[in-house]
């Protein structure tokens, strides 16, 4: 997989994530290793940082649950919106945490 159809694999993936639920970068990063020979949740972030204005930026989070750096107001408020767990600083990752084998 090239650097870019690895960009696109990573918003492709972002966009399928449901309404109110969540993936952490190193889960997006996970959920394409095998396919893409890359498990970087840094590399993930760094895509996200650049080209993840297009697609439902607000649902990739920290492995903690943390919103995404600088834009955590309006990551709250969307994710507020779609009835996501919120939970102190952030979203609860262990209820609105997603996975693509599970489907939508």
């Amino acid at each position: 997989m090239t650097p870019d159809e690895y960009v696109e694999a990573v918003l492709d993936l972002v966009e399928r994530i449901p309404e109110g639920r969540v993936m952490s970068y190193g889960a997006v990063a996970d959920a394409l290793a095998e396919r893409s020979g890359r498990a970087s949740a840094r590399l993930v972030g760094s895509i996200m940082a650049r080209h993840g204005g297009s697609v439902p930026w607000h649902r990739v989070v920290t492995s903690a649950g943390r919103l995404p750096p600088g834009h955590e107001r309006e990551a709250r408020a969307r994710l507020r919106a779609e009835g996501a767990p919120l939970r102190g600083a952030g979203v609860d990752i262990r209820v609105a945490g997603w996975s693509p084998e599970e489907g939508m």
